[in-house]
């Protein structure tokens, strides 16, 4: 396993994430206090399934799960330890479908396979609108939900003080994508008090309007007030 090295004068906050954008975000967000780290930085740390029926609870899953390893391998081999784990779970609830995809959001057609992992955006987009292709507008709710996870560990791998931060969008399903930017079902998902789709609308201002932002913010706030440990 690659060392990881680096001093306690800034807190370490373990982003659990792979993805250079998101933990890019979440660190613009949070601001410069933290010395951050993403699984990048521990890339043998395994894959946490997500076994849970709500987001928080998945989050949650994937905190602890990830706290657990970095105990067993600082204890077998030294391995440095982050201050803070932070989590993520997020997806789309449309209403007309019973709050589905849920937490299957990003495997959505890959059910009706029975495939393992997640499927192509473009599926689940198609499979979206397919099962929506009767529902009038007025009928087509939808929101985008996020909750963070953070977990606290100290120099010995003790963990406690695990919270949840949630952050909703409010919106609808149109009827045929579109926009050029975004992912997963941005092209379909137009936000309460617009006429565009996420995908449309662009990055800057999805950002300021997103689940994920507003779960960061409230993420921020407790962060700002915690005390110095």
């Amino acid at each position: 396993m690659a060392g990881i090295y680096f001093t306690h004068l800034m807190t370490a906050l373990l982003i659990a994430t792979g993805n250079a954008h998101k933990a890019g975000e979440i660190a613009v967000m949070l601001g410069e206090q933290f010395l951050y780290l993403t699984l990048k930085n521990y890339p043998a740390a395994p894959a946490i399934p997500e076994t849970a029926d709500t987001f928080a609870s998945n989050a949650a899953l994937k905190a602890l799960g990830l706290a657990r390893w970095l105990a067993e391998q600082h204890a077998t081999s030294g391995l440095q330890l982050p201050n803070l784990i932070l989590a993520d779970d997020s997806g789309l609830e449309v209403d007309a479908l019973d709050g589905r995809p849920g937490v299957h959001s990003a495997r959505f057609a890959a059910l009706d396979s029975g495939h393992q992992g997640n499927s192509p955006d473009a599926d689940n987009n198609l499979k979206l609108l397919r099962l929506l292709k009767d529902v009038p507008a007025e009928k087509r709710t939808a929101r985008f939900r996020c909750v963070l996870s953070l977990l606290e560990m100290d120099a010995h791998a003790k963990t406690s003080n695990l919270k949840a931060f949630e952050g909703i969008c409010e919106g609808q399903i149109a009827f045929a994508p579109s926009g050029k930017g975004g992912f997963g079902y941005d092209p379909l998902f137009v936000p309460s008090g617009f006429d565009q789709s996420f995908a449309g609308l662009g990055e800057d201002v999805k950002n300021k309007l997103s689940h994920r932002a507003k779960a960061l913010a409230k993420l921020k706030i407790y962060l700002a007030n915690r005390p110095n440990r």
